[in-house]
């Protein structure tokens, strides 16, 4: 696997939300990849930078807190490729489980077979995670780029209860709660010591004060890269 390191931000594309998500809308409408096959080039690629940040998978243990758009789906590829490399994952949906869809539902039922563990947060109730993590790094798979207006209440309070957590968290695409073009939290935002971000770093990542939510940002390749002009 192909080892990404911490960008120069100077020194990359960037790009805004609304500019990424047409590259998507490109690779699947007009190259043929299908959705699900993204999902896994991000998921995976993010699940081999946590793994070296764990320096290995045996016996390491990773909470990933998924939310019930495709961040969330990137979230349960992450959690099939850690399990499969030995460390003990556990899964919180932040969800309504009913409404999750597409390529996120078709990996949500993959690692509901493989057994892994899995918890569900009411998204209408409280979601505050407790005190203490049991665990070595949390993955932060709640919100993506297309994440717009202020969080709800009981969001802000998941994220704050998430940031207290004495473990490293690693944001999947964006940190949960930041605006992708601005770069400011939406009522609150994750701090993340790494951003694992697909295909360009996000405007947002670029603002003043962003690395205090963004901390390293790696960019993963989704199997394709955007048409360049000439």
């Amino acid at each position: 696997m192909k080892r990404f390191l911490p960008v120069d931000l100077k020194n990359c594309s960037v790009m805004t939300g609304a500019e990424v998500r047409a590259v998507d809308a490109w690779a699947i409408g007009s190259v043929g990849i299908s959705g699900v096959v993204l999902m896994e080039n991000a998921g995976s690629g993010c699940a081999g930078i946590i793994a070296e940040r764990l320096g290995g998978g045996d016996g390491k243990r990773v909470r990933i807190f998924c939310g019930g758009g495709n961040n969330g789906g990137d979230g349960y590829v992450i959690a099939r490729h850690l399990h499969n490399a030995g460390c003990s994952v556990k899964v919180v949906i932040c969800a309504d489980r009913g409404k999750i869809k597409g390529d996120a539902l078709e990996n949500l039922r993959i690692i509901e077979k493989m057994g892994l563990d899995i918890e569900t947060f009411d998204p209408s109730g409280e979601m505050v995670v407790g005190p203490t993590p049991d665990c070595d790094i949390v993955v932060d798979a709640l919100f993506g780029t297309g994440l717009s207006g202020q969080l709800r209440d009981n969001y802000i309070k998941l994220i704050e209860s998430i940031n207290s957590l004495d473990a490293e968290i690693i944001a999947v695409d964006i940190p949960s709660g930041l605006d992708c073009d601005e770069g400011r939290p939406l009522g609150a935002a994750i701090k993340a010591a790494a951003t694992v971000t697909f295909v360009a770093v996000k405007k947002g990542f670029i603002e003043e004060n962003a690395k205090e939510f963004t901390g390293d940002v790696y960019v993963v390749s989704i199997g394709i890269e955007p048409e360049r002009s000439n």
